[in-house]
């Protein structure tokens, strides 16, 4: 009788690796034939929704931020996110163009993508203790994201890009001051260690029903992958315009939102 059971579990359970597999194989497949726009400034305005004044005034800020502590933030729209989720996209976009320089991982990656109404601040690894994933949140729920609901993506870019800065370049108790930064009913950073424990235990059921676990699972094999060969993967992107990444890298920091 048991070894009657055993025969039957063995192919299910066979068969639910099987799938689990082939999900985080599509997985791999759709990210990997994603296109980007090529990196031809510190602005990349596909979608075409930043007016012509507010691109004026973002831009020197965004120049004098990496003159000043080497920290390139880039602005990017894009027409679409190519049936992908916001978060895999802004990961391989922002290593395709490798922002940041090489040895700090110092970049930053406002991404906005108008036709699903989705926005995410992507961050470098070595500022992934400064603008955490929490205060990456509060920016976009409290500076971006209104204004894109009132259909003023000039200003909710400009007003994002702002308090971005703050935070990379302000102490703390001064951007705390600011009502637009505080992280008063935030948490002050994300509960990992249960997530974690969740995945052990469900990894393969998360694999199947939940593109966000995909995403994760992938991004970590991502990177191990990487780490052992990056230096002779593509170019950054750029394509004119005298600018360019500087090598750096992000492992999925920051924070998405939508309108």
């Amino acid at each position: 009788m048991l070894a009657g059971h055993l025969s039957t579990y063995r192919p299910m359970r066979g068969a639910r690796l099987v799938v689990a597999a082939a999900a985080l194989l599509l997985t791999l497949v759709g990210v990997l034939a994603l296109t980007f726009p090529p990196l031809t400034g510190r602005i990349v305005d596909q979608a075409n929704i930043i007016f012509a004044d507010a691109r004026s005034a973002i831009e020197p800020k965004l120049a004098d931020l990496e003159a000043k502590s080497g920290i390139q933030l880039v602005v990017a729209t894009i027409n679409s996110l190519e049936g992908q989720e916001i978060e895999p996209y802004a990961n391989e976009l922002f290593r395709a163009w490798k922002l940041g320089e090489k040895a700090k991982n110092n970049g930053v990656l406002l991404l906005v993508a108008p036709k699903e109404r989705r926005v995410r601040i992507e961050v470098g690894y070595g500022l992934e203790g400064t603008l955490t994933d929490a205060l990456a949140r509060v920016i976009i729920t409290n500076a971006i994201t209104p204004r894109f609901k009132a259909g003023d993506f000039s200003d909710g870019i400009s007003r994002g890009i702002d308090d971005i800065i703050t935070v990379l370049t302000t102490d703390a108790s001064e951007w705390e001051k600011r009502p637009s930064l505080r992280l008063d009913n935030h948490p002050a950073s994300d509960p990992v260690n249960w997530v974690i424990i969740l995945i052990v235990i469900v990894v393969v059921v998360l694999l199947i029903v939940s593109p966000g676990f995909r995403w994760f699972f992938f991004n970590v094999a991502l990177n191990i992958l990487l780490s052992s060969g990056s230096s002779g993967s593509g170019s950054g992107g750029s394509s004119g315009g005298g600018f360019s990444g500087g090598g750096g890298s992000s492992g999925g920091g920051g924070a998405s939102g939508s309108w």
